[in-house]
């Protein structure tokens, strides 16, 4: 045994654990030797099940649409758009608000003769009136969305089949790579960005070659295998735990640059401590020498689950570190107050998050930790950050790991933080590998009437304890009830996939389209948190485009109003659509009220949980008070959270305010008289006070014109000023002949210059 590793220090079932397990490979399965002939035999029956229920989805939605415009027509509605889910949600409104009574018209007979031919059906006396018919089209919804989570099941079992057979090709040939070029997209982005040559951004990385399910049925069949079974077997990739902890141990006595491992409680980055606590564990005392930060970021919207978990892993972690001498500390990062979710949202009025405008992963994960990262540069000039990212994760991950690993290095530099850099150990982990280093339980891949599935071993005595002193369960169980499967510990197949890919994040979250996560935690037992629930999807449905002018204020924050862009080829006279601007002030005092009451309400029922914390609410009433827009001048969040609660914050109350409630509403009613917008008069007066008694007044000017450059009015009396004014239109429409002119003038400049 290396003399950097001290079995002195480890537990018995540690040092077991450490001498005899695999990791990376494919020998971890129990029936790893009859594995591949049960995929060459079951993988083309599950290639045709997912393309013929992909088909069937796709008919099935086509129809449901055409039913869907039936319906509506015989409600005499139009649909807002062509979103199933949505025009289902809307035509239950529309249902509730006609009487059962109504009798169809002629024209509204033919319609439902036209919905009966369509589901094959001629009993039209079963219909009576559209509420019998939108009744019927519930009944073909749902069996559309029972197609649907069939083709999801067999997207699973296909998806596991084509995983289990890579890592076996991985496992006899090693490792597969493939040079892959930068497609033009990425070359040209760097070029414009860094200013270089094409060149020198030319270059080439190592991906991992994944056959599709294609390829692995054709790799299958051109197999041998002897009475069901893979003869002369002996892994090429497999690696025992004890030479990734030697890795480690090197890695760590390079150089005296400590550590920061990102921790956020999930299975790839409780992997990863584990194994970092292990190699530390075992490693003489004199040797441990270098600092390790172990940091968790709270968004402060977490799922309230995941917070737990973190919270107790960390004071486990912490307590058990201190107790063995290893020098790993834990520490919890947060937002700045003012740059939180609710800051942003309810303070400052920002949309809910989207695809296109994904403003707070930065504000509140990464700007959190990478300010806690710079600190540590600070003081030690320069540190490691380890993750648990790995390749097996995606494509995409898989190439950002290897475009930013440094040559002969383990180490790879970091995308943005000078004097970083980031070390993966388990990079080339599968998730097996991940789950197998966290429950030490025995894994083998089963067949069912339901298809080819996962079963891991569900004995409690099989858990085997983590280096700081709890067991996995918990993390185990928070998957499982995270994933739409409540019975993935037990079997994972078709039906029941593995909740080891399961996401969490916060319960804000409006990106993705439905919170999956969520719903299968309340699905599961945590009824609880179905408020939290609906408050997440009222705020996605403010992002839906025909709803954000009832949500959204006209003008920008910059109190101007913005229209979209005219495209190439469009018409510049066609009037065009504003963009909206930030939560109209009223929207956002009633959110956070409910906020509160559901707070409130939680706790009243022994669910110990902050939605909001103290110091966001302080800072969103600063943002109220001075809103670029909606100055709030009642100051009513104070009275907001007394209403709810019934008793006081702290709250600072600033005695040189230039208006209060009485002074607004007098300043609006002569506003009304004088036909004069009181919000420019205010923020004028504002300006006036906000300056008086400087010595040299400079730049007043120019903060004055400002305020009035600013559109003031009703969105209809802005268009009316705006009218004709196409100019920035104009120049995006005839941009390309502008560069051309400016480049002749040039060309024309230069000639002069050498002429005279």
């Amino acid at each position: 045994m290396s003399n950097i590793f001290q079995a002195d220090n480890l537990a018995e079932e540690q040092l077991d654990y450490i001498n005899n397990e695999y990791f990376s490979g494919f020998k971890r399965y129990k029936n790893w030797k009859t594995l591949p002939p049960k995929l060459k035999e079951h993988l083309p029956k599950y290639i045709a099940d997912k393309n013929a229920l992909k088909i069937k989805v796709e008919e099935n939605t086509l129809k449901l649409k055409s039913l869907i415009n039936i319906v509506y027509s015989l409600f005499s509605e139009i649909a807002k758009n062509d979103k199933v889910t949505d025009s289902m949600q809307q035509l239950a409104e529309i249902n509730k608000k006609h009487a059962k009574e109504i009798a169809f018209g002629e024209h509204q007979q033919k319609s439902v003769a036209t919905y009966l031919d369509l589901v094959h059906e001629s009993k039209s006396e079963i219909f009576t009136c559209p509420s019998d018919i939108y009744n019927h089209l519930q009944q073909q919804y749902h069996s559309t969305q029972n197609t649907e989570a069939h083709l999801r099941q067999a997207e699973n079992t296909l998806s596991l089949c084509i995983n289990l057979i890579n890592q076996y090709i991985d496992d006899i040939k090693g490792i597969r790579y493939k040079k892959v070029k930068k497609t033009k997209n990425e070359i040209d982005k760097e070029v414009i960005e860094n200013k270089v040559q094409i060149s020198d951004v030319d270059e080439y990385k190592d991906v991992r070659v994944v056959l599709n399910a294609q390829q692995c049925e054709k790799h299958l069949d051109e197999l041998i295998f002897q009475n069901g079974k893979v003869a002369n077997y002996e892994p090429h990739c497999s690696k025992m735990l004890i030479d990734i902890i030697h890795r480690m141990h090197s890695a760590y006595t390079l150089d005296n640059r400590p550590w920061v491992i990102g921790y956020s409680g999930g299975k790839d980055s409780s992997a990863v401590a584990t194994l970092v606590y292990l190699s530390v564990l075992a490693m003489d005392k004199a040797k441990r020498t270098k600092n390790i930060y172990l940091v968790a970021s709270d968004t402060l919207v977490e799922t309230p689950k995941v917070v737990e978990h973190i919270d107790n892993s960390l004071a486990a972690i912490h307590r058990q570190a201190k107790l063995d001498g290893l020098p790993i500390t834990t520490h919890k990062v947060m937002p700045e107050a003012n740059q939180s979710f609710w800051a942003c949202l309810l303070g400052k009025g920002y949309p809910a998050p989207t695809k296109s405008f994904r403003w707070c992963t930065e504000r509140m994960k990464i700007n959190p930790v990478s300010d806690f990262i710079k600190e540590k540069i600070s003081q030690h000039d320069e540190v490691i950050v380890t993750l648990g990212s790995r390749s097996d994760e995606s494509a995409s991950r898989a190439q950002i790991i290897a475009k930013h690993k440094i040559d002969n290095s383990r180490f790879a530099r970091h995308t943005t933080l000078a004097n970083a850099y980031i070390y993966t150990p388990i990079d080339t982990w599968s998730m097996d590998d991940v789950w197998k280093i966290l429950r030490a339980c025995s894994l083998e891949v089963t067949t069912s009437p339901l298809g080819i599935g996962k079963k891991w071993a569900d004995k409690y005595d099989l858990e085997w304890q983590n280096p700081w002193g709890t067991k996995n369960l918990t993390l185990w169980n928070l998957y499982r009830d995270a994933s739409d499967q409540g019975e993935c510990p037990m079997v994972i197949d078709d039906s029941t996939p593995s909740c080891g890919n399961s996401r969490f994040g916060c319960w804000t979250c409006t990106v993705v389209s439905k919170d999956r996560a969520m719903e299968s935690l309340i699905k599961n037992g945590e009824s609880w948190m179905l408020p939290m629930l609906k408050f997440r999807d009222l705020l996605a449905h403010t992002t839906i485009p025909e709803n954000k002018d009832k949500y959204r204020n006209y003008k920008r924050r910059i109190g101007r109003v913005n229209f979209q862009r005219a495209k190439e080829g469009e018409d510049i006279s066609v009037e065009r659509a504003h963009v909206p601007g930030p939560y109209w002030l009223k929207y956002r005092k009633k959110w956070l009220r409910e906020l509160l009451v559901q707070e409130k309400q939680f706790n009243e029922d022994g669910h110990k949980i902050e939605l909001i914390t103290k110091p966001e609410l302080h800072a969103i009433r600063q943002e109220w008070l001075n809103d670029p827009n909606e100055p709030d001048w009642d100051d009513s969040l104070p009275g907001i959270y007394r209403d709810v609660y019934g008793k006081d914050l702290n709250w600072v109350y600033n005695d040189n305010s230039t208006f209060d409630k009485q002074g607004a509403h007098i300043l609006t009613e002569l506003g009304q008289e004088y036909n004069v917008v009181p919000q420019m008069v205010m923020k004028l007066l504002d300006l006036e006070i906000s300056m008086e008694g400087l010595s040299r007044r400079s730049g007043v000017q120019n903060k004055v014109a400002t305020i009035l450059k600013q559109d003031w009015g009703t969105l209809e009396e802005i268009k009316e000023k705006q009218q004709g004014q196409q100019s920035k239109a104009g120049y995006d429409v005839f941009q390309e002949e502008i560069s051309s002119l400016n480049d002749k003038l040039a060309t024309v400049e230069q000639l002069l210059k050498q002429e005279f």
